[in-house]
C-alpha cells in the first residue's frame, strides 16, 4: 500500500482512504475504511474519464456485472455510486497479492499450490458463466491471493454468454 498523495481523495462516498493499493489506466484503487470499521476496496475512476457519458454507461455497467457475480471466488460489491461526479465502487477487501506479484517476488508456486489455485479459479469461473456472464480478463494481476484461496477481480470487461451484448465495452464480439 502507498501513502495517498496531497491531491489524492480522502473520502470517497461514506468511506475513509487509508491509502492507495493501485492504480491504472482508468483509475486508482484505495483501501478504505467504513464508519463501522469494515475494511473495503475503492476503485475510483480517474476524473477525466467521468466526464465521458459512453465510459459512465460501461462502469455501470461493470458494477452491475461484479454485483451478480458475489461468491466465495471474488471480492462481493458492497457499495457504489456510478452517477457521483467521479463514479466508485466498493468492494470487499480481499488481503494478499496478486499472483503476478506473488510470482515477481517469490518465483514459480510450488505445485500444491498451482492445483489449489487452479481448482479456485475453476470454481469461480464456474459460477460466472452459470450466471451468464464471462469474464474475458482473467490473467494473473486480476488474481489475488487470500488465506482462503484465491479471489477474481475486475470484471470491467465482462461479457454476457448469449452473445447479444458485452456488458463492459462497446463495439466487440
Amino acid at each position: 500500500m502507498h501513502p495517498l498523495e496531497a491531491d489524492e481523495p480522502t473520502v470517497i462516498g461514506p468511506y475513509r482512504l487509508l491509502g492507495r493499493l493501485g492504480s491504472g489506466g482508468m483509475g486508482r484503487v484505495y483501501l478504505g475504511r467504513s464508519a463501522g470499521g469494515r475494511t473495503v476496496a475503492v476503485k475510483v475512476v480517474h476524473p477525466h474519464f467521468a466526464l465521458d457519458e459512453e465510459f459512465r454507461a460501461r462502469f455501470r455497467r461493470e458494477v452491475d456485472a461484479a454485483r451478480r457475480v458475489g461468491g466465495d471466488w471474488t471480492a462481493p460489491v458492497l457499495d457504489a455510486d456510478p452517477d457521483a461526479s467521479v463514479p466508485w465502487v466498493a468492494t470487499g477487501y480481499a488481503a494478499g497479492p496478486s499472483l503476478t506479484e506473488a510470482v515477481r517476488d517469490g518465483g514459480p508456486l510450488p505445485e500444491h499450490s498451482v492445483r489449489v489455485l487452479g481448482a479456485g479459479l475453476a470454481e469461480a469461473l464456474a459460477h460466472v458463466h452459470g450466471l451468464g456472464l464471462v469474464h474475458r480478463d482473467v490473467k494473473p494481476s486480476n488474481v489475488l491471493l487470500t488465506l482462503d484461496g484465491p479471489r477474481l477481480i475486475d470484471f470491467g470487461i465482462a461479457r454476457a454468454t448469449d452473445g447479444t451484448a458485452s456488458l463492459t465495452s462497446t463495439g466487440v464480439s
